[in-house]
């Protein structure tokens, strides 16, 4: 994955810069391009206009970078070292037109065309989840069909939103039904809350999917059940698909559809470095609407989670007391 051209960037140290000041890119890494050579792209999605409640995720990407300035490069609990590994820069937004969802998920597939072409990993921000079909769409081109580690309290396997086939309640439907997803290596955790029928999650079972509900997850750990999990989807290529609200509202309140009883920061960290030695061709952190929480605590949990997602890349080194 990683070429001898390619060189190895590192995030602006808190010694080099105060923590307040330096570029605002994700860990204050440099401003890059697709056309520059890199293994990983940070990539931000401005969208919220497939967002069915509570507005706001178009802030995403601009405040979980700001809250990502407290990140150091190495992870001392795994041993993971993503920048003395791979060349990751941060490259941009995804300039969506905010009027016309339709528009914007064209534009989000062909920008993640380009991305895929020029053989970068994306490591995205979003942005409600509407913007993981048109991701879903580009890197099956590459890849073909996908298996997903999908955290989430809601299964986004709506049929239809107010008669539109695309929002952020319908992305998983659209993809498995354009073939774009592995079915059978597909996993659903954290999903719960009311619903309209005792079968609320019965078509994701049709399909494959492993669902896991949230309350399976209740006061324990979860790393025997990712053990679970790689092995179901191992061999072939995964996307991890987090959606903030698979936490519990106490720990991640700034989001447009909050559901109590779900996921601790705990076990989201469980699960991401859960995902470690799988073939990860990409991943998400959506549904952070700052508006939503004054104290900023979700932005921050995000883009801890988004740096753990980094950590379990393919080609990432680890080294240390925490390697393992």
């Amino acid at each position: 994955m990683t070429e001898s051209k390619k060189e190895l960037h590192q995030p602006l140290g808190g010694n080099e810069m105060p923590r307040f000041g330096g570029p605002a890119t994700f860990m204050r890494l440099p401003a890059k391009s697709i056309d520059d050579p890199l293994d990983v792209g940070i990539i931000g999605v401005p969208l919220d206009i497939g967002a069915s409640n509570r507005p706001g995720a178009r802030f995403g990407p601009r405040e979980i970078r700001d809250e990502s300035r407290m990140l150091r490069p190495f992870n001392v609990s795994t041993g993971a070292d993503p920048f003395n590994s791979l060349s990751i820069a941060d490259i941009g937004d995804v300039p969506i037109n905010t009027f016309n969802l339709q528009k914007s998920v064209q534009i989000i597939e062909k920008h993640y065309d380009a991305v895929v072409a020029a053989g970068i990993t994306p490591v995205s921000i979003g942005g409600d989840h509407t913007i993981v079909l048109p991701i879903l769409r580009a890197l099956s081109k590459k890849h073909g069909p996908i298996g997903v580690v999908h955290v989430d309290a809601h299964a986004d396997v709506n049929d239809h939103m107010f008669g539109e086939r695309i929002a952020h309640g319908t992305p998983f439907r659209r993809a498995m039904e354009e073939g774009l997803l592995d079915g059978n290596r597909v996993v659903q955790i954290g999903l719960r809350g009311t619903g309209y029928s005792p079968d609320e999650y019965q078509w994701s079972r049709d399909q494959g999917f492993r669902v896991v509900q949230a309350e399976e997850c209740w006061y324990k750990s979860l790393a025997p059940l990712m053990a679970e999990v790689r092995e179901q989807v191992s061999g072939g290529p995964v996307y991890i698909s987090f959606d903030i609200d698979g936490l519990d509202p106490a720990f991640a309140p700034g989001t447009g559809t909050a559901e109590v009883g779900g996921l601790t920061v705990h076990q989201g960290l469980e699960i991401v470095r859960g995902c470690r030695g799988l073939d990860v061709i990409g991943c998400d952190l959506v549904e952070v609407s700052p508006p939503y929480d004054t104290t900023k605590n979700t932005s921050v949990v995000g883009a801890n989670l988004l740096y753990e997602m980094l950590c379990v890349l393919p080609g990432v080194k680890y080294s240390g007391a925490g390697a393992k």
